[in-house]
């Protein structure tokens, strides 16, 4: 009995201890975890691209690839993985069959569709559905477009401090990094990877070409130019920057103000489809329901 009782304790103990262990966090696991993905965040793409991946070959081009305008494109947005390509053109493929067969199982259940409609629904859902990563890429490069540029003139008024205080224009881009991370972390990325390319032994005006290729954005683009020539003809390039600032500043408000002129026509369509049905509802709801009584009895005795 108590050999018995022996047996049932460690059997219990085992079994226990088995699942702390599948359960429990690996520490050396996670600290893996943590140096491939320094953020934290979860590595869904790795998932996404081993899931749509095979089905990329239908849509993606024969063409060379690093030379292709919409791999500038994905730099552009951000999208610098090696599997963006696979999920974009996976997407592609998937996201048409996808919606077309979800369109198709709704209207199953409405039996009075007749086929013509069925089949416009079907083509209009593979339609959408193949110009949904479109844009989405569209989206995140307008977005990443807006927030460099909105970021950039404080960091152009950075390296001015920098260079003024008597640091090299290396020092101040790498000064700028560190101190505009946490208010544009793409600009820092950029930035980032324009210090790497100077430490790996690439000329500045080299580098400055390719972080204006990179962002796709023209004062970045002019910024380059101005610091190449500065350096070229031996200039001031605290003026430079100075100027330079300055007019960045005053294009950056300009495109405020162009936003903030915008906000009145855009409001015109909520307000009209909106706000005035149910002003005009108010205002006239209850002289239409006096309207209604008093004529009412009148048509009707008549």
């Amino acid at each position: 009995m108590l050999i018995l009782a022996a047996l049932v304790f460690l059997s219990v103990a085992a079994a226990a201890g088995g699942i702390f262990l599948l359960l429990a966090p690996n520490r050396l696991g996670r600290r893996l975890h943590t140096i491939g993905n320094p953020t934290g965040k979860p590595d869904w793409s790795v998932t996404v691209a081993q899931a749509i991946g095979p089905f990329a070959g239908i849509m993606a081009p024969s063409g060379d690839w690093e030379h292709a305008p919409l791999r500038l494109r994905f730099i552009n947005a951000g999208w610098r993985r090696e599997d963006a390509r696979l999920i974009y053109f996976g997407a592609k493929t998937v996201l048409p069959l996808a919606l077309a067969l979800a369109i198709y199982a709704l209207l199953r259940a409405f039996s009075s569709v007749d086929d013509m409609t069925a089949m416009m629904c079907l083509m209009i859902g593979a339609l959408v559905g193949c110009y949904v990563p479109n844009l989405v890429l569209a989206i995140k490069l307008r977005e990443r477009k807006r927030t460099i540029f909105e970021n950039f003139p404080d960091a152009a008024d950075l390296m001015l401090v920098c260079v003024e205080a008597g640091l090299g224009l290396d020092a101040a881009l790498a000064r700028i990094t560190d101190e505009i991370r946490l208010s544009s972390p793409a600009l820092a990325e950029e930035l980032h990877l324009t210090n790497l390319e100077l430490r790996a032994g690439a000329s500045r005006a080299q580098s400055l070409r390719n972080l204006a290729l990179r962002t796709g954005i023209e004062e970045i683009g002019t910024f380059a130019t101005m610091l190449a020539q500065s350096d070229k003809f031996g200039t001031s390039i605290g003026e430079s920057l100075r100027v330079f600032s300055e007019d960045l500043r005053h294009k950056r408000q300009a495109r405020a103000e162009e936003h903030a002129a915008k906000v009145p026509t855009k409001m015109l369509i909520p307000l009209v489809l909106c706000i005035f049905p149910a002003i005009l509802m108010v205002i006239l709801g209850p002289a239409m329901i006096v309207i209604i009584r008093t004529i009412g009895p009148i048509l009707s005795a008549g």
